[in-house]
């Protein structure tokens, strides 16, 4: 291992946190400002890119050893489950509910049942990105 190899694996532990934890806020702050599930889905892709670059594929997957395949799959099933759950309620398609709880730690938070579609886009993006990149930068 060189010494540039311990820096930028050293730094990218950290960067990946931080960009992992913005893509967090942007996936929940998309419902009042721009972002959601597809950009948050892109910037937790780019941290995993990341970790895929400061280290090898083998070391990622056994750090993280997701199936990205099944991880599109449940996102389609929560994206359109959630967009087509308004048929069940006779409503017209994509019709969304939300209502105000109380929440220990966050107070009188409103909930929509559109950060289930959102979190069904960002599994999606997440999914899709990272089979694109290990299927170019695979070996096998």
């Amino acid at each position: 291992m060189k010494n540039s190899d311990v820096i930028i694996q050293t730094t990218t532990k950290v960067v990946f946190f931080i960009i992992f934890l913005f893509a967090i806020h942007i996936f929940f702050a998309g419902h009042y400002t721009p972002g959601g599930g597809f950009v948050g889905g892109l910037l937790t892709a780019s941290a995993l890119v990341l970790l895929l670059l400061a280290f090898d594929i083998r070391t990622v997957k056994k750090a993280l050893p997701f199936n990205y395949t099944v991880i599109i799959g449940i996102g389609l099933i929560l994206a359109l489950g959630t967009a087509s759950a308004s048929i069940l309620f006779d409503v017209p398609f994509f019709t969304h509910a939300y209502d105000y709880f109380k929440l220990p730690l966050f107070g009188e938070t409103s909930l929509h049942s559109a950060m289930l579609f959102d979190l069904g886009v960002y599994l999606v993006v997440v999914g899709a990105t990272m089979n694109i990149i290990l299927s170019i930068g695979s070996d096998d």
